[in-house]
């Protein structure tokens, strides 16, 4: 593991479409999802422990602002191959085991995680009702191994903030996690850097 932060994707930028499939192979595809309110994309995986540190307030949050109107996807990426319990059997029995009520995705060949410059899990992207990028970086801050309650204050201030037509005020901090875990070869140009 590479305790690596965000790569802070430009504020505006339009969410890049994809169509990707869950463990069950029910299909997603972003270019034809109606979006009401918003849209958030996490890049996020089973086994990391910065998920596993929030993956419960996570949930719950997720749970909220989707009955504020919000679309919420998942994604994993890493390569499962060499790290089995990213496996998309294991994401079936996360999404079971955690009730999750978004899709949690397999992003196999990794161009959706390039296409957005996720680099680390998770890494947590809000856009508004036209797919614009107006908050990414982190939950909230605490970090296994710091005494900060998990509380997804900074995400949540900026739904919030997005939902009432606000400018976004909230200090937009990285994420941190683990690197997302490239296949040999496929790391990009930002990996590392």
């Amino acid at each position: 593991m590479v305790l690596t932060p965000s790569t802070m994707l430009e504020l505006g930028t339009e969410a890049p479409n994809f169509t990707l499939a869950d463990p069950h192979g029910t299909s997603f595809d972003l270019s034809t999802q109606p979006i009401d309110k918003g849209l958030l994309v996490i890049f996020m995986c089973n086994h990391c422990p910065y998920v596993i540190h929030i993956r419960e307030k996570l949930v719950q949050c997720i749970k909220k602002y989707q009955a504020q109107g919000i679309t919420v996807v998942a994604i994993n990426s890493n390569d499962y191959t060499a790290h089995p319990d990213d496996s998309p059997e294991r994401m079936a029995q996360d999404m079971q085991q955690f009730a999750y009520s978004f899709p949690y995705l397999v992003d196999e060949d990794q161009q959706v995680a390039r296409a957005y410059e996720a680099a680390c899990t998770p890494d947590i992207y809000l856009f508004d009702k036209d797919k614009k990028l107006v908050y990414r970086g982190q939950f909230d801050s605490a970090r296994p191994g710091n005494t900060t309650p998990v509380t997804g204050a900074d995400l949540t201030a900026a739904v919030t903030q997005m939902l009432e037509d606000r400018e976004i005020k909230v200090v937009q901090q990285p994420s941190m996690g683990c690197n997302i875990k490239w296949k040999a070869g496929n790391e990009p140009s930002y990996f590392g850097s």
